[in-house]
């Protein structure tokens, strides 16, 4: 408990410590003087309440932490503490995982995914819990991308051991990362075809430009560059901001001897403040003098309305839809007044319905279809920026008619955030300025193309669709297809599967989903296999875990023919509901639930404990009316206990124990009034009390020690028959002599003739 109170007080002079080791390395400034760079610079620390760490078995184990990130910051540090409580704490690693956007998508267990699943290895870093307690553990983030960050962690993988709770000492491990975030203030505003005179001493230079829809290229260049000592333009040009896991920042670095440099990128996010940081490589005491100047090269989307796709009917010919619109780029303009650029993609408006948490449903107007064409790509946007759809899935189908791909012709999709990928004629890397597109295609033979990304970043998404020629194809060139286009967001994919359970977690207001899985499947969405049982596997576990109840026959029997009435009452009870209970619990084909889970659930264990606690108490030998008020009043008791805590081992064995407490005072006193051993018969001991208190020794070991979520199936059953076996063993014989099955006579099912047995007095006369 010592060390609870030493992460307490880490904790409690993190900011401090924080703030230390950030004004010990402080970041570049705006261009000036030293005291200029410090007054630029403001500091903002955000924490979080920390949480207990589990040993990971599914997404659902780890814990999630979710901070934002503000704009203009130039310096994030996250410092990670962790705590123990607990006498059996080990040295345990501990794993973090980072990610911009949207949380972490992970795999400690090293399963597969399913099929055309994109999957990426998460940034993470691990520690050992001593190391992390000397408060050292930080992670260093130059230029982050304002916005979302998801900070995941987790013990490694569990043990797959069903341990009772509080049967055993364990450790607690608590885990909380404190954020500071470094932000500077003077950032000048890059404007397009404006010259902005910069003058870079020791410190870098800040500037930031707003980036508007349908650019399709930016230039910036460096203008002008001179060194006070040396020739040429020793400027280090970085754009963009750091994401993770994988980092798109551009850097360019002007060392030649010419005084200008540039930097070109192709489809740079749109609706979105682009920063630019310029260094000076010439030294500490070296002065350089530029001009920064940005230009865009931005193109006019050939907006397909839903009006104009109501006159361009899909029932018509191929011929009358390639009339319309298969003019050449530069004839397609929005037809406003002003302006030639030309148009460089057809964009097709998106409506986007939201069905549920974490499921959207995204429906071009036009309907499914989507007209490709080979000269100018097709474009939809998806909006996944609320905040609150990067907990889910997105599904992205594609499916075309086989007989509108022909002749070496195929059709590619890329799925981008940020911007479009434009470049089809260029190349089909799906690559833009800074995020790495992810590709589809459709061709005569692959008419379906899938794509599903766990997990998407909360952004603007965009599908690019554009019809590939093969070389010399002037046929190809005027051609259309129609791709059918299934959108939509889900919060588990399938559901799981008829092997996995979807669950939607919640971090204070932020909402996510994970599935967790059943039978030995594994994987993100239980598609995983290879340590899955089989149907008959599955089979023989249901039967083994509900037909090993009937053994509570024996102790209903006894109970029958010793005249305990309340007790057959209460084996029964256990029975049915143990057998369902277990019916229920099972996944996949051998499954039968007649009430909800939960309720099933909690009568089971309420007759375990009924059952217990009945059996010791009938061993007690008390008067009738006395143990028939403590067996209700302990039922009452044990029914409270579980809904407090269903599976705490003491809120069950409490009562028990209390039983076991008057058993042992009312066989204490019987021997000190009898002046002999209580039970009397050494047969009674011999060939009932002791193979009963055996097989009950037995049971609670296993039960306590020895399951596993691999053996559940026949542990737990044969806990079951040592259960209702020992129960059969321990019940007395009754107090009085009695006829067998005496309780039975009292409920005849006959008539009965009566007959007046008086005699009759005659009158003689």
């Amino acid at each position: 408990m010592g060390r609870v109170g030493a992460g307490g007080a880490a904790r409690a002079v993190a900011p401090l410590l924080l703030l230390l080791l950030l004004l010990a390395r402080p970041p570049p400034a705006a261009a000036g003087d030293s005291k200029k760079s410090e007054a630029g610079l403001v500091s903002e620390h955000f924490s979080q309440a920390p949480q207990k760490l589990s040993f990971y078995s599914w997404y659902g184990s780890t814990r999630l932490f979710h901070f934002r990130v503000p704009p203009d910051t130039v310096l994030l540090r996250w410092l990670l503490h962790v705590s123990q409580s607990g006498p059996s704490c080990t040295d345990v690693e501990i794993t973090v995982h980072f990610r911009y956007g949207a949380p972490p998508v992970i795999n400690p267990l090293g399963t597969s995914f399913p099929d055309n699943t994109l999957s990426q290895a998460s940034f993470h870093i691990r520690a050992l819990l001593s190391t992390m307690l000397l408060g050292n553990t930080s992670v260093n983030i130059s230029h982050p991308a304002p916005g979302d960050w998801f900070v995941v962690a987790h013990l490694p993988p569990s043990s797959q051991k069903i341990e009772v709770k509080g049967s055993v000492p364990t450790c607690a491990y608590f885990f909380q990362p404190d954020m500071l975030a470094m932000r500077v203030v003077e950032v000048s505003i890059l404007e397009p075809d404006v010259p902005l005179p910069q003058t870079l001493l020791s410190h870098a230079s800040y500037l930031k430009i707003f980036v508007p829809d349908y650019t399709q290229e930016l230039r910036l260049d460096l203008q002008g560059c001179v060194s006070s000592v040396s020739p040429g333009c020793p400027v280090r040009l970085t754009v963009g901001a750091s994401t993770l896991p994988r980092n798109f920042q551009k850097v360019l670095s002007c060392t030649g001897l010419t005084p200008s440099c540039y930097l070109l990128l192709s489809s740079p996010p749109w609706s979105r403040w682009l920063q630019v940081t310029v260094e000076n490589l010439a030294g500490p005491h070296v002065s350089v003098v530029f001009n920064a100047e940005a230009a865009f090269t931005v193109c006019r989307p050939w907006s397909v309305t839903f009006h104009r796709l109501m006159q361009n009917n899909p029932n018509q010919s191929h011929d009358t839809s390639v009339g319309r619109l298969s003019q050449s780029p530069a004839h397609w303009e929005l037809g406003r007044s002003g302006g030639s650029a030309p148009s460089c993609l057809l964009n097709y408006p998106v409506m986007r319905e939201d069905t549920d948490v974490v499921s959207v449903h995204f429906q071009p107007l036009n309907g499914a279809f989507v007209m490709v064409h080979a000269n100018i790509p097709s474009v939809m946007r998806l909006r996944l920026d609320t905040g609150m759809d990067s907990g889910g899935s997105l599904v992205i189908s594609l499916r075309a008619n086989q007989t509108e791909i022909t002749n070496g012709t195929s059709v590619a999709a890329c799925l981008n955030a940020g911007s479009p990928f434009l470049s089809f004629n260029t190349s089909l890397n799906c690559t833009t300025a800074f995020f790495q597109g992810h590709s589809m295609f459709l061709s005569a033979s692959s008419h379906t193309a899938n794509l599903i990304i766990p997990y998407p970043e909360t952004d603007n998404w965009y599908l690019s669709l554009q019809l590939v020629c093969p070389e010399s194809s002037e046929e190809c060139e005027q051609a259309v297809a129609r791709v059918e286009t299934i959108l939509y967001l889900v919060p588990c994919l399938n559901d799981c599967g008829p092997y996995g359970q979807c669950l939607l977690l919640r971090r204070y207001g932020y909402l996510y989903a994970g599935c967790s899985c059943k039978a030995g499947w594994r994987g993100w969405s239980c598609t995983d296999n290879s340590t899955a049982q089989t149907v008959a596997q599955q089979r023989a576990a249901a039967l083994l875990l509900t037909l090993s109840n009937l053994m509570f026959l024996a102790p209903i029997a006894v109970s029958l023919h010793r005249s305990f009435l309340v007790e057959a009452s209460v084996y029964f009870y256990t029975m049915f509901f143990s057998t369902f209970y277990h019916a229920c619990d099972q996944p996949g084909e051998a499954v039968l639930c007649i009430l909800s889970y939960d309720t099933l659930q909690y009568c089971d264990f309420l007759g375990s404990g009924a059952s217990t606690w009945v059996t010791i108490l009938c061993m007690a030998r008390l008067k009738t009316i006395l143990k028939q008020v403590l067996f209700v009043l302990g039922t009452l008791v044990i029914a409270m206990s579980l809904q407090m805590d269903r599976r705490g081992i003491w809120n069950l064995m409490g009562p028990c124990l209390f039983a076991f407490v008057i058993m042992a005072s009312m066989w204490m006193y019987r021997c000190g009034h009898r002046r002999q051993c209580y039970p009397t018969s050494w047969q009674r001991w011999v060939f009932y009390l002791l193979p009963g208190i055996s097989m009950a020794s037995v049971g609670i070991a296993i039960y306590t020690s020895m399951m596993t979520s691999e053996n559940y199936y026949y542990t737990h059953s044969i806990w079951h028959m040592l259960l209702a076996g020992s129960a059969a063993f321990l019940l007395p014989p009754p107090e009085e002599p009695a006829e067998p099955w005496a309780c039975l006579h009292k409920f005849p099912c006959h008539y009965q003739i009566c007959r007046n047995d008086r005699d009759e007095l005659y009158t003689v006369t």
